[in-house]
């Protein structure tokens, strides 16, 4: 073995090495803190390694990724949809496009459990799991001509199955996006820094587009240090804008008007070329959530905060304050896109794969970029657990819960097992600039408070007003570029569907589908997002349980449709590889949407909680406020139910369709053909 081999091998193991320390190190401590660091190390270990073997394997073995074949972005370069791209760029475009609320909110509610659960499944669960869905699906995608999600299923599935698929794809996405909308909008309403900002990115994502596009094509460093530039300067602009009184007015908006812009702002990302819009924001959006990510990363290995959360608490019973259900299915619900997201299959089949250059290009953007959302997700996790538990639980639990007065709160959380007082909450809200922080439901503001404090701590304590509403502005940046790519996914599949019923709707770039299902997808979603932000008792936050499902079960179709391709296409030795994940998602699913249906507990059930609801209402137990909106909180609860339902059989129905179709290739009965595009060799240089 050449000395050059030996180095490299000394350097993977020390790496492993280090990696299984860390992990035992978090496994088996059970003191009363640990050190934060363990996690950035296991981490940090955990996805070097994965990609580097796993993902290496499945690009030569599995996928057998080759550079000389044209990808469609070259061999349907249209200039606006398909168009070859620096990968530097699409991966900017792919992570910017993936990383929304879920890798932040998620691991931040399901602290609840405790750290060792959520740790265990955001890196293992991402490099076996998440990491290999992303990638697989890019490459199935690209080996087809770009095409979408619900056309895929479509071409592999068996009728009900393709019609199963293109539904709940369609339908799911709304879901998603509405609920991402509505958090981007709640993290938005009445911030003007945050505003102020957010706004400014779009403007400057149009000038990199043009400088690269026109004024200098191909610079991509150039444009880059223009547009990191501009951004850093758009939030100091923002904290400019937040002192001025007379401008600061212009920018204190408050939800209903924020929806309206965030709605109209979809529909114009879907239209317009994606050289002009899309990609440039989503790939400057990029520098702000990696600077940030990173500058958290480098504040915790200064700072070496410690993890005050235990490894396991109380509320693994499914008891929890914040959200019901036991570990078991909840946490991997709750956890969502931190270790795998149905969401980022639509991306993966939507415009990603019509701006891949290079066909290995796939592994980098496709694997790499999950590994680096789950490391958003650990991050997010240390964050919420920096702070003492019992803040950490006044902070997210409803007043409903533990009291609507501080005294009273307090003393319940305490009860728990986690101290905290009245004077330690209102000196904690001062030093934030809050007025109070209790109550503070969603996950996005103790997140902020755990960023401040990591962030004041390590580079200065007098700061924790500006680093948490910097922390604010982050989160409504990281979440906004979601839908962006995820309304020109979604007009991807509404054109699938519009074109089974007229052929010219189906043609991706012809202008007049292009504004029918762009308008069409707006306003499904949109409709949600608004009736959500002008309910006054949340509307569409009813919604949240199915959040988690619907991502979930998106995921097990995504995966579901990539392994009836492999056994189709020669890769049955290679099948296990998306059919282990896919039996573990419509395994963890299925049981989470049976106890959310049938679970007699009104806490659990959806049904349960409208009949407990509707008898108290009936026995006239509500008070005045509550009662007058009971019918809507009702019907909402039922409709929760019902979706569930839906969601449920729409899954099972392409599970038994995949099955149906491999065996029927298998045996011979009806074999499949080949649904891969002819090699064509690149021209590219």
């Amino acid at each position: 073995m050449s000395t050059g081999k030996l180095i490299r091998a000394a350097s993977w193991t020390a790496v492993a090495v280090a990696g299984a320390a860390a992990f035992g190190g978090i496994a088996l401590h059970r003191g009363e803190s640990i050190n934060a660091l363990w996690f950035v190390v296991a981490a940090v270990c955990t996805y070097l390694v994965g990609y580097r073997f796993y993902s290496g394997w499945i690009a030569a073995r599995v996928c057998r990724l080759d550079a000389t074949r044209a990808t469609p972005a070259e061999r349907l370069d249209n200039g606006r949809d398909f168009m070859p791209t620096h990968r530097s760029i699409v991966f900017g475009h792919h992570f910017a496009a993936i990383a929304g609320a879920g890798p932040l909110i998620g691991p931040t509610l399901a602290a609840q459990f405790g750290y060792l659960p959520g740790t265990l499944w955001l890196l293992v669960g991402a490099v076996l799991a998440g990491c290999v869905q992303d990638m697989l699906v890019l490459f199935c995608s690209t080996r087809r001509d770009g095409r979408s999600l619900a056309h895929l299923a479509r071409d592999e599935l068996g009728r009900f199955g393709a019609a199963a698929a293109m539904v709940g794809t369609l339908f799911i996405m709304i879901i998603l996006m509405a609920v991402l909308a509505l958090v981007v909008v709640k993290a938005m309403a009445h911030s003007p820094w945050s505003t102020a900002t957010v706004f400014a990115t779009i403007p400057i994502a149009i000038v990199v587009g043009i400088y690269l596009r026109v004024v200098r094509p191909g610079r991509v460093l150039e444009a880059t240090i223009i547009g990191v530039v501009l951004l850093l300067g758009s939030v100091a602009a923002g904290g400019w804008v937040d002192s001025h009184p007379e401008i600061r007015a212009w920018f204190d908006l408050d939800a209903k008007a924020l929806a309206w812009f965030v709605i109209l702002y979809g529909f114009v990302a879907a239209v317009l070329p994606v050289w002009l819009l899309l990609a440039p924001r989503d790939y400057l959006s990029t520098f702000i959530k990696l600077g940030v990510v990173f500058l958290l990363a480098i504040a915790i290995c200064i700072l070496q905060p410690d993890v005050r959360m235990p490894a396991l608490t109380r509320f693994i019973d499914g008891t929890g304050p914040i959200f019901s259900g036991s570990l078991f299915p909840f946490l991997f619900i709750t956890l969502a896109c931190g270790a795998i997201s149905g969401f980022h299959a639509l991306v993966a089949s939507g415009t990603t794969p019509k701006l891949i250059a290079r066909e290995t290009d796939v592994r980098m953007v496709g694997y790499g970029s999950m590994a680096l959302e789950s490391f958003v997700a650990i991050m997010a996790l240390i964050a919420a657990c920096v702070l003492d538990p019992g803040v950490y639980f006044a902070i997210n639990t409803a007043a409903g819960v533990v009291g609507s007065d501080p005294v009273t709160a307090t003393a319940t959380i305490t009860s728990w097992g986690f101290p905290v007082d009245p004077a330690q909450m209102e000196a904690l809200a001062a030093s934030m600039g809050e007025a109070t922080l209790y109550g503070r439901t969603g996950g996005a503001p103790s997140l902020a408070v755990g960023m401040a404090h990591i962030f004041g701590s390590a580079f200065g304590d007098g700061l924790f007003a500006i680093w948490y509403h910097f922390a604010i502005m982050f989160e409504a940046v990281f979440i906004l570029t979601v839908l962006d790519a995820g309304t020109r996914v979604g007009r991807f599949i509404m054109q699938d569907a519009l074109g089974s019923l007229c052929a010219p709707l189906g043609r991706t770039s012809w202008y007049p589908s292009v504004w029918i299902a762009s308008l069409l997808v707006c306003a499904g979603w949109g409709y949600f997002l608004y009736i959500g932000v002008i309910d006054p008792n949340g509307g569409i936050n009813i919604l949240w349980p199915l959040f988690g499902m619907a991502n979930q079960m998106l995921a097990a179709i995504a995966l579901a449709v990539v392994t009836s391709i492999f056994v189709k296409s020669g890769r049955l030795r290679y099948a296990w590889v998306p059919g282990v994940p896919l039996a573990w998602l419509v395994t963890v699913t299925t049981t989470a949407a049976l106890q959310k249906v049938f679970s007699d507990d009104p806490r659990m059930g959806f049904f349960a909680a409208a009949r407990d609801l509707a008898d108290k209402l009936a026995a006239g137990m509500l008070p005045p406020d509550r009662a007058a909106v009971a019918p809507q909180l009702i019907f909402n609860q039922q409709l929760d139910g019902w979706l569930t339902v839906a969601l449920l059989f729409i899954v099972w129905t392409i599970v038994i369709d995949t099955g149906r179709g491999c065996w029927n290739h298998l045996s011979g009965r009806r074999p499949a053909p080949d649904t891969e595009s002819p090699y064509v060799a690149t021209q590219l240089t």
